[in-house]
């Protein structure tokens, strides 16, 4: 099993935040010889001039690989591990498609705050090995902000 990190720090421009879910990072199933990937930890938070403004982030899951974004590659943590078999997509300008009710985190912080979840042991966020399945880190504004946020997702895959 090796680990990577992907994030919307590794390619395309970060777009602002609004009222809807603006995809930041995506991890998802290639559609040649997919393999199972886990999220076991996930950092959040905005950029900008601070202020006392509330941000929503979710993780949920899709099963397809749509939408306006920019290819990334995960980076592997370990520099002898071979490349992530795993796809990611970062900065959506047009929304991909997220199944609906799947959210599997969610968190309201603070514009002053960041935010980082750690799995407990055995209860990591696992996508099947399916072309195309896994999950999607999104940002929201809750009270009209529009800083720019950003993930960073550390996955391994089996």
């Amino acid at each position: 099993m090796a680990n990577y990190r992907t994030g919307n720090d590794l390619g395309g421009t970060a777009q602002a935040i609004t009222t809807s879910y603006k995809t930041l990072v995506t991890v998802i199933g290639a559609a040649s010889a997919p393999r199972r990937s886990k999220i076991y930890d996930v950092l959040f938070g905005t950029a900008g001039t601070p202020a006392d403004l509330s941000y929503e982030f979710n993780i949920s899951r899709m099963t397809a690989d749509d939408g306006t974004k920019t290819n990334v590659t995960p980076l592997p943590l370990d520099p002898a591990d071979a490349a992530a078999v795993s796809l990611s997509r970062a900065n959506f300008t047009v929304e991909g498609t997220i199944t609906a009710t799947s959210s599997l985190f969610y968190i309201p912080i603070n514009q002053r705050a960041s935010y980082r979840w750690v799995a407990a042991p055995g209860s990591e966020l696992v996508a099947p090995a399916t072309a195309a399945a896994g999950f999607a880190a999104q940002a929201r504004s809750a009270s009209g902000g529009t800083a720019v946020a950003g993930a960073s997702v550390y996955f391994l895959e089996q």
